[in-house]
């Protein structure tokens, strides 16, 4: 069972429930988080210096994409998220991985209460813009890491641009995503990310923009954060 929830959509939680039999599926209804797994582990390795023995929590893990790639690269990992059915299908996967990840049903404002500073990186992807308090969960995330510790976060820009492909291109049109994945009123504009990492006592160290290229069907890191972008922040001591 779930420990005691907070800072949770029901709904969004319906949303990601329904996708879990597809979490392992590359080509099936989580294809996109597929073909960006390669950017966001890449990412989160270059700028913690490598995984290998780092203590690393994944906030929203849901069915483990991220969290197995990164304890395939020697981190010892952490995953948690408020979705039963989605930690059922991590944990099934880890029979045929044979890695090892510690899956919690928990908020993160709950384990920053009982584990503070207890992570070296802490991870939280496509996450923030499906919960009611983004604010609160950044600062949670700051509370679990310890002091120079490295958070990474991927998130939506709340521009025209991010809603026309994001949305009308990648739920109506593309199909990319089941349509209404996305609610363009909870996209993160990077100025507010930034505000809240630094009441958090975090200082962003960099942004980077998350792009696709479609002809040969993968996503890369480049300039450019109107749509998706990649942030990483330290805490400081």
């Amino acid at each position: 069972m779930c420990e005691p929830q907070r800072n949770a959509d029901d709904v969004e939680l319906a949303k990601f429930d329904d996708l879990s039999r597809h979490w392992w599926d590359p080509e099936g209804a989580c294809r996109p988080l597929h073909e960006i797994n390669p950017v966001r582990l890449g990412f989160v390795e270059e700028r913690s210096g490598g995984l290998a023995g780092l203590r690393v929590l994944d906030v929203g893990c849901g069915g483990g994409l991220l969290a197995e790639a990164m304890a395939r690269r020697g981190a010892r990992v952490t995953g948690i998220d408020l979705g039963e059915g989605a930690l059922d299908v991590a944990r099934l996967h880890l029979l045929e991985s044979g890695l090892e990840v510690d899956y919690r049903c928990i908020a993160v404002e709950d384990l920053a209460a009982e584990q503070p500073e207890s992570f070296d990186v802490v991870t939280c992807m496509e996450l923030l813009e499906h919960v009611p308090d983004p604010r609160s969960v950044i600062h949670a995330c700051a509370r679990l890491l310890q002091p120079g510790g490295h958070l990474c976060v991927a998130t939506l820009n709340r521009t025209p641009k991010a809603f026309a492909l994001a949305i009308v291109g990648a739920e109506y049109l593309l199909r990319w995503l089941p349509r209404g994945t996305h609610q363009f009123s909870r996209f993160i504009r990077p100025s507010e990310l930034d505000g809240w990492m630094r009441d958090s006592g975090l200082a962003l160290r960099g942004l980077t923009g998350m792009h696709y290229d479609p002809l040969h069907r993968r996503y890369y890191l480049g300039p450019g954060v109107e749509v998706n972008y990649l942030a990483h922040a330290v805490r400081e001591d």
